[in-house]
């Protein structure tokens, strides 16, 4: 289940599910993503109030191409090209990855305590990127625990035939995962990433309410807010 907490007064939104590492969403308060201009000392000193919450010096995160790249963190290594999953294996760093609109995958390993965020738009839910960092993990689906985290929600996700017909062939059980609405069809980003783990053996998943268009007051969307820079993040820390 999904919930509000804070830093420093400042809003954040967790899940229950997993409770062995530091892992959570930040929001419109927390924002530690923007080329905006007027949001650049927010944004740094966001940074700050979140390195010192982590304890941690710095905040790693890879530049994000819509691939279905994966990685693992290395120490003494912050640059990571056209990565959207980073797999982290040791406690002195802290990782976060972007979104406004797609759907963030937050994946932690039971067994060998180590973590990993994908970001998953159409584009890496259709490479199956979630499925492929638990891969790349080497883990046992069934020691994974998944949180879903905020994203477009299929009221307003509406999507092309083509990218509708990529998304279908993803998933054996497609049913419920669209509607079709005045000649247009909408799809569930985050249910079709969630459907893709219970397909791989993942039991333990939890899926966030919050849609980024309807809750724009919460969370930055791309498309309601005409290609806006700004993101909301998630983060993790074992």
């Amino acid at each position: 289940m999904f919930y509000f907490d804070k830093i420093s007064g400042k809003d954040i939104l967790k899940s229950d599910l997993i409770s062995d590492i530091e892992n959570f969403f930040t929001t419109r308060d927390t924002v530690i993503k923007s080329s905006e201009p007027d949001m650049a000392d927010v944004v740094e000193e966001n940074k700050k109030l979140i390195c010192k919450y982590l304890g941690v010096d710095e905040l790693i995160s890879p530049v994000q191409t819509h691939s279905a790249n994966v990685q693992f963190v290395q120490t003494h290594k912050i640059d990571y090209p056209d990565t959207d999953a980073l797999i982290l294996s040791n406690k002195m760093q802290a990782v976060f990855l972007n979104f406004a609109d797609c759907t963030p995958v937050i994946l932690y390993d039971k067994k060998q305590h180590i973590a990993a965020i994908a970001h998953a738009g159409w584009r890496g839910t259709v490479q199956k990127i979630a499925v492929k960092t638990i891969e790349k993990m080497n883990s046992n689906p069934c020691d994974i625990q998944a949180v879903i985290g905020p994203a477009i929600s299929i009221c307003c996700y509406n999507v092309g035939a083509d990218v509708f017909e990529q998304l279908k062939s993803t998933v054996n059980g497609f049913d419920g995962l669209y509607r079709r609405s005045d000649n247009e069809v909408f799809v569930d980003l985050k249910g079709i990433n969630a459907q893709q783990l219970k397909e791989f053996g993942v039991k333990e998943i939890d899926v966030c309410p919050y849609c980024t268009y309807c809750d724009n007051d919460m969370f930055f969307s791309y498309r309601k807010e005409n290609a806006t820079t700004s993101r909301h993040s998630a983060v993790i820390r074992l």
